[in-house]
């Protein structure tokens, strides 16, 4: 399916340009316009807060927030004065337990959300509660973009963390827009298991699945040389000087992989270049 219609989400003044960048570059590539929604979070949590907060209170928290979200929106309308693409923006106001509701109701109409790197110094949790709302509230593919990030018009080489699931492939098919504009697709697959059913032929129903489609791919099988699996994967992708990386995101819970890790959550945390998710 083509990209025509993009999304954002934006929680954080400063941290709106890698996310708009993207954005704006897939929009021009793809011919496609951008939503961008401008949330601003309520703290006093209306319907969470305890029963004792005082009701003025409750609207200085309000107009906080609604504040918040103005002055996300305006950063975001100059940023992208002179982008030449088609764009619009709106203002939300949620108390973060809503968050999740809020912009999955707007993210599903999408093709896919193009939003902020987690886990950041100085990011708050608003910025981890929107982009898992893309992918679960909104059922959206996401490209999370890290600061400092580009995305490329045309891609070079594309690298497609590969480990035979659900997730893996929802993510394969959802990029197949931005892959057929890469000169190389590396299908890259860290210790197979032995007694899987491609164990003969690691990663060759995927790369036949591509090729089909006109791709170049290669398959990388690489070895658990490091104590984690994200960590290779980022160290191949540095060693190709790939500038996307395809994946399947959140094969555990969410809870789990926040309370004891996985790999999604530490390619969030340590990615240097633009992350293409699906779940």
């Amino acid at each position: 399916m083509p990209i025509k219609s993009l999304f954002t989400v934006l929680t954080d003044p400063a941290l709106i340009a890698p996310a708009l960048d993207a954005a704006t570059v897939l929009a021009r590539t793809h011919d496609a316009h951008l939503d961008i929604m401008c949330i601003g979070v309520d703290a006093s949590q209306i319907g969470y807060f305890h029963a004792s907060a005082s009701a003025a209170l409750v609207e200085q928290c309000l107009a906080r927030a609604q504040d918040r979200a103005a002055e996300i929106r305006a950063a975001a309308i100059k940023h992208m004065e002179g982008s030449g693409i088609r764009w619009c923006s709106n203002i939300e106001v949620a108390p973060i337990a809503d968050m999740g509701r809020r912009i999955g109701a707007e993210a599903r109409y999408a093709d896919l959300a193009v939003v902020p790197k987690p886990y950041v110094e100085g990011a708050g949790g608003e910025v981890e509660a929107a982009a898992e709302a893309c992918l679960f509230n909104g059922r959206l593919p996401a490209l999370i973009v890290p600061e400092g990030a580009v995305m490329p018009e045309t891609p070079e080489r594309v690298m497609i963390a590969w480990n035979d699931s659900f997730e893996a492939m929802s993510a394969v098919r959802a990029a197949l827009p931005i892959l057929l504009r890469a000169s190389k697709v590396h299908v890259v697959i860290v210790d197979p298991p032995v007694h899987g059913p491609d164990r003969s032929d690691p990663g060759g129903r995927v790369s036949q699945f591509l090729a089909r489609h006109g791709l170049h791919v290669e398959i990388d099988v690489l070895a658990l040389t490091l104590p984690r699996v994200p960590d290779i994967l980022l160290q191949r992708a540095s060693d190709m000087n790939a500038e996307l990386m395809v994946l399947g995101a959140y094969g555990h819970s969410r809870l789990r992989e926040s309370m004891f890790g996985g790999a999604t959550r530490n390619l969030l945390e340590n990615a240097h270049l633009p992350l293409f998710m699906s779940h």
